[in-house]
């Protein structure tokens, strides 16, 4: 016999009290002799024997009745034992592991397997009594979708009816584990897990979350395990899609490279790839793909339009749908807002030439204050900022804080040469530190060239009207600060005495361009060469773009959004499906925002009222699109990894699950008729009580 609630056993302590009581009451009586009444001995000794008979009878039913009553809370039942019409069936509570993947989508002769799943719950459901409990989870993880242990079974039937395929995966062994810790809550007798899948090879479980499970998974657990893959699955998915481009101007071609593989066990000719931007199909190839081969595809579409832009990539259908499109998102500033400051407005005279063909057109809406005031300024509000000057110590914080959530910098030292203060700036900025200033001597022809130009960089992209021959024009450099990015950032130009001329560091989201001379003739004559008014155009788109390879996200996964551009203390969020949340930030001050309803993918849209501040793409696991299933031995092998100390059940195809789960189903609790004993010997003991008292009042007079 099993108790579902042994604690209360302590209880069973209590049946000493009528022992004790009767005991104490044996003390107080005193022998007291009558000469008179020795006749009377020999008339009552038979009465006094029936007498002390009943009051060992009632301490014997007081004592069962405590023992009962204690008993029938510790919830007795009998293992593997089930008596029609004197026990009761013992309460069941069964969890069911619903695989909502997409590749549960794949339909076969009975339905997809999804449906097929869904249907196998509601003849489950159908056979637990009044009183059991039923908890859904769901494969994918989405919590709004799940359900708590309930007795309400028509509930559960039409919450069961509303779940759908989801974009979200995560490893078997995450639902089994959030399984576990439910039907742990629960105090009945018989705990059940089933688990409907399709037992994807790459979703067991990743050798991080493979933990020990034993003391949840213990050995009053039963696992049901029910595996609805069928037939070969045709499957092409498109499994990554990369922006290769990296300076977004409007009318400028984007390059995107599409990585598609063959997850079918049959080779596939000319399967369709189309690319669309902003709605609009641009490009479209045909490709060959062998069995497990994969193949990236080089596409490209011109941009029309400013602003965020969405970009999709999508192949033809098959057996699963759900991974045949792929989203991006690029952005192509209208104008970019460059903020200028200096310590020596004579130093920006080259700058602004340099931008005034951009800053007439429009492209570029240039803002100048001094250095000084950099304070007082809100940097947020710009795309990029060039900063010429050896002085920082009144913003250094704000700045670091402008570039952690992803704004760009061009740093030029100031005309007045001070190692130490410009040492002060790349430290600030946590660059690498400045080792010495070199001047040419009044007297001599030394100056330096440049030897190395990484022209693979994006800056000079589309600047050569020759791709082929690339070739710039080296200055003549007098006087510059020596440094190096070795092991630290991208060498973008290089001196020939081994010093870095101009260098992109990474910090947080933004980017930086540091350049080792003054905008200045009585440092180099960079400013008259060709090269110089290109690469400053091009730097500033390339620093000014929003870099989107951090805002691509799998389904599932929270979303981390910048709002530090926001006006508004409320963030709209639209999703794919053309619905909204409302995040209140209620006096929030921080930067991002977590977002973590994303199981459909698509584009997510991010407003501070009317103000778009950001497209996020979100796609689907890759690891979800691979249709090679595990074994029966190789699921085991993995109960055995976690530890799993229960019963698992096989429901194969052609089994009767119903007729399965009750032959293995077993346990009756008794506490019901435990109670009725102690009811009927707590009747019995009045009756008793009140004889042995009318006798014991006849005995005294």
């Amino acid at each position: 016999m099993t108790f579902l609630n042994p604690a209360v056993l302590i209880g069973l302590a209590a049946a000493s009290i009528p022992v004790l009581i009767h005991l104490l009451n044996l003390r107080k009586l005193k022998k007291i002799e009558f000469s008179t009444l020795n006749f009377l001995k020999e008339l009552q000794k038979n009465k006094i024997r029936r007498v002390r008979l009943k009051q060992w009878l009632l301490l014997a039913l007081r004592v069962m009745i405590i023992l009962l009553i204690v008993t029938a809370f510790a919830r007795p039942t009998l293992e593997g034992v089930s008596i029609g019409g004197t026990t009761s069936a013992a309460k069941t509570t069964a969890v069911f592991i619903l695989d909502d993947t997409f590749s549960m989508s794949v339909v076969a002769q009975n339905g997809s397997y999804f449906n097929q799943a869904k249907q196998t719950i509601k003849n489950l459901l159908a056979q637990l009594e009044d009183g059991d409990e039923a908890g859904l989870i769901l494969i994918s993880g989405e919590p709004d979708d799940e359900l708590q242990l309930t007795t309400n079974r028509h509930s559960f039937i039409d919450h069961l009816d509303e779940v759908k395929i989801s974009s979200g995966s995560r490893t078997l062994n995450s639902a089994l584990i959030e399984a576990a810790e439910l039907i742990s809550k629960s105090k009945n007798f018989n705990k059940e897990i089933y688990l409907l899948t399709d037992f994807q090879k790459s979703r067991i479980a990743t050798e991080q979350n493979i933990t020990d499970l034993g003391q949840i998974l213990n050995d009053q657990i039963r696992l049901y395990s029910f595996n609805f893959s069928q037939n070969a699955v045709n499957n092409i998915s498109i499994d990554n899609l990369k922006v290769v481009t990296k300076i977004f101007e409007k009318d400028k071609p984007i390059r995107f490279e599409a990585t598609i593989t063959n997850y079918s066990n049959q080779a596939v000719a000319n399967l369709v790839v189309s690319q669309f931007l902003g709605g609009k199909r641009y490009a479209q190839r045909s490709i060959d793909l062998n069995t497990s081969e994969t193949k990236i595809v080089q596409l490209e579409a011109v941009a029309q339009q400013t602003g965020y832009i969405d970009a999709v990539v999508e192949i033809e259908d098959d057996d699963i749908n759900e991974d045949n499109k792929r989203y991006a998102s690029v952005y192509i500033p209208e104008k970019i807002s460059l903020l200028l400051l200096y310590e020596n407005l004579s130093d920006t005279r080259f700058i602004k030439l340099a931008l005034k063909s951009a800053v007439d057109a429009g492209n570029i809406n240039l803002t100048e204050y001094p250095v000084s005031r950099i304070n007082s300024l809100q940097l947020n509000g710009y795309d990029l900022i060039l900063i010429v000057g050896n002085d920082l110590k009144t913003g250094p914080d704000d700045l670091m804080n402008y570039l952690t959530n992803g704004g760009g910098l061009i740093l030029f030292p100031s005309s007045v040469p001070n190692l130490q203060k410009f040492l002060q700036v790349t430290k600030s900025l946590k660059l690498p530190p400045i080792t010495a200033i070199i001047k040419a001597s009044d007297n001599s022809n030394s100056y330096v060239e440049f030897e190395k130009v990484d022209f693979n960089h994006p800056v000079f992209s589309d600047i050569f009207r020759d791709k082929e021959k690339k070739e710039i024009e080296s200055p003549r450099i007098d006087n510059y600060y020596k440094m190096t990015s070795i092991g630290e950032g991208k060498r973008i130009i290089s001196l020939i005495d081994g010093s870095t001329f101009l260098s992109e560091y990474s910090l947080g989201k933004g980017k930086v361009f540091l350049f080792n001379v003054s905008p200045v003739l009585e440092w180099s004559d960079f400013p008259l060469k060709s090269i110089f008014t290109a690469l400053l155009y091009k730097s500033a788109f390339y620093l000014s773009a929003n870099d989107r390879s951090e805002s691509e996200y799998i389904a599932g996964e929270p979303l981390n959004i910048n709002i530090s551009k926001r006006t508004l203390p409320q963030i709209k969020i639209g999703k794919p499906d053309q619905s909204e949340d409302l995040k209140n930030l209620n006096g929030n001050d921080s930067e991002f925002l977590s977002f973590n309803r994303t199981f459909i993918t698509g584009i997510y849209k991010i407003y501070s009222g009317g103000k778009l501040l950001e497209e996020i793409s979100v796609n689907a696991d890759p690891l979800e699109s691979n249709v090679t299933y595990i074994s029966d031995n190789d699921f085991d092998e993995f109960l055995d990894k976690i530890n799993f100390k229960g019963t698992h059940v096989q429901i194969s195809r052609g089994d009767d699950p119903v007729s399965l789960v009750l032959q293995a189903r077993f346990g009756s609790e008794l506490w019901r008729y435990f109670l009725i004993a102690a009811f009927v010997l707590a009747l019995i003991e009045m009756m008793i009580a009140r004889s042995a008292k009318k006798e014991l009042v006849e005995i005294k007079e």
